[in-house]
C-alpha cells in the first residue's frame, strides 16, 4: 500500500498532461504559464560547460525538492528541457554548433520562491558545490499556443522534424513566436541514438 505522502506527491507532468503529448505528426497545443529553474549558456551541447550547467541545475532542483518534502510539500522533480536559438535571425540549426545559445530548464511547482532559491544556492556553495549553481534562476515561461511533435532518433536528425513543423505552421497561417523548445524524454547516456525520444515545441502566433 502506498503511503499517504506518496499518494499526494505532486506530478507536474500528470497535472499538465495536455502540454506533454507526444504526437507523431505536428499538432497545435495550448500551454499555460509555467515556472522553471533555468540556467543559460552558449556553445556546443554536451561540452564541459553544458554538462556543468546540467549538474548545477539538478543540484538546485533536488535540494529544493528535499527541503519541501521535509516541509510536507512533496513533488516529483521534472526532467530536463531546453530552449535553443542562434545569434542571428537564421535557424540555430544552420549555424555552427559552437555558436548555439541555450537555456536549460527544469519545471518546478509555482509555490517555489526566489528567496528559497537564494537560500538553496547559499547552502550548496557552503557545501563546496561548483560556482555554476549561482547561475540558476527562477523564471516563468509563457509560450501559449505552440506546435508540438515527438522526434524519435538522434538529435542530429531533428532538422527533418523541425521542417515538418515549419510546413505545418505555413499551412495554418502561423509564424514562430518564441524559441525552439525541447523536452527530453530519454537519457542519452542510457538510450541508443535511434531510440531517443524528444518532444519538440515551437511557440507560434
Amino acid at each position: 500500500m502506498p503511503s499517504a505522502a506518496a499518494a499526494t506527491k505532486l506530478d507536474l507532468y500528470a497535472a499538465n498532461r495536455s502540454e506533454y503529448i507526444t504526437p507523431k505528426k505536428p499538432v497545435l497545443i495550448q500551454t499555460r504559464p509555467a515556472v522553471y529553474l533555468t540556467i543559460n549558456g552558449a556553445g556546443e551541447p554536451g561540452n564541459a560547460v553544458f554538462q556543468a550547467a546540467i549538474g548545477a541545475l539538478y543540484a538546485v532542483a533536488f535540494t529544493i525538492k528535499m527541503t519541501n518534502k521535509f516541509a510536507g510539500r512533496d513533488y516529483k522533480v521534472c526532467g530536463l528541457e531546453g530552449l535553443w536559438w542562434g545569434s542571428s535571425t537564421e535557424s540555430f540549426m544552420d549555424a555552427p554548433r559552437e555558436s548555439w545559445q541555450w537555456k536549460l530548464l527544469i519545471r518546478t511547482p509555482d509555490f517555489i520562491t526566489r528567496e528559497e532559491l537564494t537560500q538553496t544556492i547559499e547552502k550548496l556553495r557552503q557545501k563546496g558545490k561548483p560556482a555554476e549553481v549561482s547561475q540558476v534562476k527562477l523564471e516563468t515561461l509563457d509560450e501559449g499556443r505552440s506546435i508540438q511533435v515527438l522526434h524519435v532518433g538522434p538529435y542530429s536528425e531533428e532538422p527533418k522534424t523541425i521542417a515538418a513543423m515549419a510546413e505545418f505552421a505555413t499551412a495554418h497561417g502561423l509564424s514562430n513566436h518564441g524559441r525552439h523548445h525541447e523536452i527530453y524524454l530519454s537519457d542519452p547516456r542510457r538510450s541508443k541514438p535511434e531510440k531517443l525520444r524528444t518532444i519538440l515545441r515551437q511557440p507560434v502566433r
